[in-house]
């Protein structure tokens, strides 16, 4: 049976990935967990907050990097706690040394700490800039189609709108902004924050997105292992939904057995 994590791999920045969930490691209890939960959710793109987490910058604190290794997994550090784009190029800029040479990022710059919504007009200066170092970014923005093309335009590698408020577990909010988010993309959209459990997941997918990251609603949850691996199936169910065409929607019902020659 083929399927799609083997025929249908998700590519970004010229590089093939066979999972479409992309995870968080911020908010679990230690390193051990954060690890047990990338291995139950299949990601092979974890996401890295590079002001909060030690990749070997303070010598004296565990290192993420020994229980996520660059060899095994494709980190991504992102510029999570910029509130400007000179912070967040710097915060790029970091990254790219510690990790030797490191190109692909997260781009994330906050408008407030209240809803961290994305400041769109930083994000836009800052993704000009780094596309310009010859970073490859990914970048989180708002739901607005324009403000997506415009990031596309500027060279960003994938485009990832969030479905909700950063760890609100709230779902998507607004799936027809998606729709046209995706519709006139020629570059990967994920969805990027506010989801909550499993059924966002694969709505998100069914909607067409090219993968989902998450990071609350697996290091949140009572059994944070138990509902990655959740995560890691509701994305492929949506993923396959979306590829085999749902049925149309009727108003009316629609006999699923024949009632063509009937005996009586």
């Amino acid at each position: 049976m083929t399927t799609p994590t083997t025929h249908d791999p998700l590519i970004i920045a010229g590089k093939t990935y066979r999972s479409r969930l992309l995870t968080g490691t911020g908010k679990f209890k230690d390193f051990q967990q954060t690890r047990e939960a990338t291995d139950a959710a299949g990601a092979e793109i974890v996401t890295v907050a590079l002001r909060r987490t030690n990749l070997g910058q303070n010598k004296a604190e565990a290192n993420l990097l020994d229980f996520l290794p660059p060899d095994r997994f494709t980190l991504l550090p992102n510029t999570a706690g910029c509130y400007n784009a000179e912070d967040a190029v710097r915060t790029c800029q970091l990254a790219r040394e510690l990790l030797d040479g490191h190109k692909l990022v997260k781009l994330e710059v906050l408008g407030d700490p209240k809803t961290l919504f994305p400041h769109i007009t930083q994000t836009l200066i800052a993704a000009e800039r780094l596309v310009a170092d010859g970073f490859d970014v990914m970048v989180y923005t708002s739901d607005d189609p324009i403000v997506a093309k415009q990031l596309e335009q500027i060279g960003c590698v994938a485009i990832m709108p969030l479905a909700a408020p950063i760890g609100s577990g709230l779902g998507i909010q607004n799936k027809w902004s998606l729709l046209e988010i995706i519709e006139n993309a020629s570059v990967p959209v994920l969805v990027d924050a506010g989801v909550g459990t499993a059924s966002d997941a694969a709505i998100a997918m069914e909607l067409g997105c090219d993968g989902v990251l998450m990071n609350t609603a697996i290091a949140a949850a009572k059994d944070p292992i138990l509902m990655a691996s959740a995560m890691c199936k509701a994305v492929q169910a949506g993923r396959e939904a979306f590829l085999a065409g749902r049925m149309p929607k009727r108003r009316y019902a629609n006999a699923s057995s024949p009632l063509d020659g009937l005996f009586f």
